[in-house]
């Protein structure tokens, strides 16, 4: 009997992940909006050159906005009337790119009013927003609609929080349908990208309750960051590099930083200083092979934005991606 409990939410879930697939299409917008694609590179373009943690910003939104209702542009909604905003969960807290997000948003009212949705929004302006700065392309399946409503409550429980041993992040990816490799590949977009002192300060003092920092930490390293946090300072808006080598840049170095036990989160230390743990063998060949890494990239990305859409006659097109129409 537990066995076919197991065995009919899997299957369940599977055949969730490739229906909702099948409804998507890379030429969706090809009669209704031929230029989504130019026109949102040319707003993420803009954003690049005045803000380098434009993609980062971007990804996250996604990455965070798939994993809680699907990639329905929940994330996006603010407060309303029987609307608690996702963005006021701990997990979101500092979250940014949402201007960005109009700003695409308005450029595409304008040339093709009522037809792209958020959600689409999101998973093309990532795709772009990494091949700017470097890194893998991939064919971004359209065809989204918008979430009615939003989830707070499902933010803390469904994101992992900076804090989390693999142990608890296991379960987290695989509940969406993820796989291990999933998990090491998406970890990757730390490679560009900065995060706040309070995100990380836990390390660097008194780990787990010790009184000293994380061991996994390299000894060199360490200072470094706690001069750039110390205890007892500004850690909400002081930031760090994510990626202390090519921090701008999207590439394999972020892998070859775990290998230094130069990761700056627990979660990315994780990846390779969990005794035992499959993700050791990952790590070590991303960090070999950045064409590994870029082509499991792209592929996660497509898996991610395949989660829980809203497609056919389900949600809606929204006109403003702050509130539902």
């Amino acid at each position: 009997m537990s066995f076919l409990r197991f065995i009919v939410p899997v299957f369940f879930l599977i055949s969730s992940f490739v229906a909702s697939n099948a409804q998507l299409s890379e030429t969706f917008y090809a009669t209704t909006c031929p230029n989504v694609t130019e026109i949102v590179r040319g707003v993420m373009q803009q954003a690049q050159s005045t803000d380098v943690r434009a993609g980062a910003k971007i990804i996250r939104l996604h990455f965070h906005d798939c994993f809680v209702n699907g990639c329905d542009g929940s994330l996006l909604l603010d407060n309303a009337a029987g609307i608690e905003s996702e963005k006021d969960a701990a997990s979101n807290v500092g979250a940014g790119g949402f201007d960005i997000v109009d700003d695409i948003k308005t450029a595409l009212e304008n040339v093709c009013p009522g037809v792209v949705s958020c959600a689409d929004i999101l998973a093309l302006a990532s795709e772009i927003g990494v091949a700017l700065v470097g890194g893998p392309t991939w064919q971004v399946l359209l065809g989204r609609r918008d979430s009615l409503t939003a989830n707070r409550s499902g933010v803390d429980s469904d994101i992992p929080s900076p804090f989390e041993s693999l142990d608890v992040m296991r379960p987290q990816f695989t509940n969406k349908g993820m796989d291990i490799t999933d998990l090491v590949a998406l970890s990757g977009a730390h490679t560009f990208g900065r995060a706040r002192c309070g995100t990380f300060q836990q390390r660097l003092f008194n780990f787990s309750g010790s009184g000293s920092p994380d061991p996994t930490i390299n000894s060199t390293y360490l200072p470094t960051l706690q001069a750039t946090c110390p205890q007892g300072g500004d850690n909400g808006n002081t930031f760090e590099n994510l990626d202390k080598t090519t921090p701008d840049n999207f590439d394999n170095d972020y892998y070859i930083n775990l290998q230094n036990q130069e990761g700056l989160l627990q979660t990315d230390q994780e990846l390779f200083s969990t005794s035992g743990s499959d993700t050791i063998a990952i790590v070590n060949r991303y960090a070999s092979s950045q064409s590994q890494f870029f082509d499991d990239f792209a592929s996660s990305m497509i898996k991610l934005g395949n989660i829980g859409v809203l497609t056919g006659t389900n949600g809606e097109i929204r006109t403003d991606c702050k509130r539902v129409n």
